[in-house]
């Protein structure tokens, strides 16, 4: 029969299999039956379902025909409808009583199960369906299991630091003896450690199933036989375990992790200590020139299109290898006519937003350089800031300053000035400038009394901003600043740590990080020298107001005999005077007409209250 399938030539060996034991259930000639057998065994174009499990397992001869028996009793209508211990005793050959034992092969991993509670000898002993199944050459994960785990079969685009990782860790596996041990996979980088593990275990001829040890049964029992369930099914599915995401001290993770069996890799921020020889590798997400690698991978030929829009993507996000694929997948579905570039950084902002969402305030930036009234030499300041943000990847990569150095790589910039001078709004003009996400942390919010807390704070802002690249804007830093250098009691020593904790994450930040402050003073001078820019925004003179005013209505805005320059007398910053002129507009609507001085002037008396002092007349004079 050459070339028979493998699947025929197994269920001919069976039946063959069948035929052997019948003859010696019936003390009858076998001879026969055992040249089918040898006929069957010599078809079989690789190993047999059985003698798989038999190596596999290490069963003996009796055990092999205990499992046989009860294999024929569900497949086989010629045999007895019922197999018991005490059968397989007394009518197969080198028979051993440990074949039932607890702590044999067949229960321990259990092959096949006792299934009465009378004395053993008599008891009914049938095979598990899972195992039949597989005899029979059906291959799958087991029924019980399938809620919990999934395989995973998809390959996708890594590295080659992450490559890198691979070899490394088949070298160390290649070079041990004994059980296999869990690899470890730490670092920030969670599809680049399923995929390090998917190509381990695909170079050892492994497939990988993956379970998050958030899924671990937390009752003892469960977990123990969801270890021996898997145990089993490694060998039987010829595959590996990824258990995902232990990232924290779960008991029943380490429970687990002692138990199985075969190959096992742990993803996790950090190392675990297990009851189990580990290696450990970091896998963390890529470098901006390494993000680029990857997209130009991911995205092929079409990368070329967007070489000006993967640098500031690179630069701007740092994302994982799973966040890459997936937004090069929604930009091969994209079906719309938007920009290729606006599709990528669309989604790569969603994927990242998720962990700063619930931290800091998210600004919709709508002002523009248009909108922004200042001197001179403060426009010239932001743009220099616009421009390093822009050009982070060719300085620190390509120019070598980043390897150079690897302290003070952070843009960190200090807007200090009053209040309504248009701090805020700068933060706003250079988000919309750089297309980048603007995220209002309040200092007051965060900072505790409690020793340590404000830094947990500041670390758990710093770590989800990383994501997404965003400019972050810690507004009112006075209540974090002061003039702490000279240390009095510990109050002082802890406010200077928290500063200093501050400044260092925006140091070792990625993207952009904007201090305001309505008092510069307020900030030591040895903490402003490690802030890379610093601009003054002063309080607008007659000139910059009228300006100001000009730019304060929208096109739109039905306008009546509007003074300008009678209007910058008016001594307000800029934030004042775009509320007042916003609050003539809805008297003016409420009345029907358009927006004249006389709605401008109550406008103007209601903005004074907030500061219970009214304006002078000279200021307002002309207004009605």
């Amino acid at each position: 029969m050459s070339g028979e399938t493998w699947t025929a030539a197994n269920q001919r060996l069976l039946v063959a299999e069948f035929a052997r034991l019948k003859a010696q259930i019936a003390d009858e000639d076998a001879t026969t039956a055992l040249v089918e057998l040898e006929a069957a065994r010599a078809a079989m174009p690789a190993l047999s379902a059985i003698d798989a499990i038999v190596g596999s397992f290490g069963l003996s001869p009796f055990e092999r025909d205990v499992l046989l028996l009860c294999a024929g009793v569900e497949m086989d209508g010629a045999f007895s409808s019922v197999a018991t211990f005490g059968l397989a005793l007394a009518r197969l050959e080198q028979p051993h009583w440990s074949a039932l034992a607890p702590v044999g092969p067949l229960r321990r991993w259990r092959l096949l199960e006792v299934r009465d509670e009378r004395a053993l000898t008599t008891s009914r002993i049938s095979i598990d369906e899972r195992v039949l199944h597989y005899l029979a050459g059906i291959n799958y994960l087991d029924a019980r299991l399938q809620t919990l785990l999934r395989p995973h079969v998809d390959a996708t685009a890594i590295t080659e630091t992450h490559a890198g990782i691979v070899e490394a860790t088949l070298r160390a596996l290649a070079s041990l003896d004994g059980p296999a041990p869990i690899v470890q996979l730490t670092g920030d980088d969670g599809g680049a450690q399923i995929e390090v593990a998917r190509r381990v275990a695909e170079r050892l001829g492994l497939g990988l199933h993956v379970l998050k040890v958030a899924d671990i049964p937390h009752n003892v029992h469960e977990m123990d036989a969801l270890a021996v369930l898997w145990s089993r099914e490694s060998v039987l599915l010829n595959s590996a375990l990824l258990l995902q995401s232990a990232d924290s001290d779960s008991p029943m993770f380490a429970r687990l992790a002692g138990q199985v069996r075969g190959l096992v890799f742990a993803t996790a921020p950090q190392v675990k200590k297990l009851d189990r020889d580990t290696l450990s590798f970091r896998v963390d997400r890529p470098d901006a020139a390494e993000q680029k690698q990857l997209w130009h991978e991911v995205l092929g030929e079409s990368a070329e299109l967007l070489n000006g829009t993967l640098d500031a993507i690179a630069t701007q996000f740092r994302i994982g290898t799973d966040t890459i694929t997936e937004a090069a997948r929604a930009l091969q579905a994209e079906t719309s006519d938007s920009e290729p570039g606006d599709v990528l950084l669309r989604a790569c902002s969603d994927s990242a937003r998720a962990r700063l969402e619930g931290l800091a305030q998210r600004i919709e930036p709508a002002a523009t350089w248009n909108d922004l009234v200042l001197p001179d030499a403060q426009t010239t300041i932001l743009r220099q800031i616009a421009s390093h943000v822009r050009q982070r990847m060719k300085v620190y990569g390509e120019w070598g300053f980043g390897a150079k150095s690897t302290r003070g790589l952070g843009i960190s910039v200090l807007f200090s000035g009053e209040s309504g001078t248009g701090k805020t709004m700068a933060a706003e003009v250079l988000a919309n400038e750089l297309a980048l996400d603007l995220y209002r942390v309040d200092l007051a919010s965060i900072v505790s009394k409690y020793i340590g807390e404000t830094e947990k704070n500041l670390r758990r802002i710093f770590d989800a901003a990383e994501d997404c690249g965003a400019i972050l804007l810690f507004d009112e830093a006075d209540a974090l600043f002061g003039k702490r250098s000279e240390v009095k009691d510990s109050h002082d020593r802890y406010a200077n740590i928290e500063v200093s904790y501050l400044l260092q994450g925006m140091e070792a930040y990625r993207g952009l990080a904007i201090l305001t402050t309505n008092l510069k003073n307020a900030l030591d001078t040895a903490f402003q020298r490690r802030l890379r820019f610093a601009v003054q925004f002063p309080f607008p003179d007659v000139h910059m107001r009228e300006r100001i005013w000009r730019g304060a209505f929208p096109d739109q805005t039905p306008l009546h005999s509007i003074d300008h320059s009678k209007l910058a007398q008016l001594s307000v910053p800029g934030g004042s005077i775009r509320n007042i002129a916003m609050n003539a507009a809805f008297i003016a609507a409420e009345n029907d007409t358009s927006v004249s001085m006389n709605h401008l002037l109550q406008a103007a008396r209601s903005e004074a209250t907030k500061r219970e002092r009214p304006y002078s007349e000279i200021e307002t004079r002309g207004w009605s």
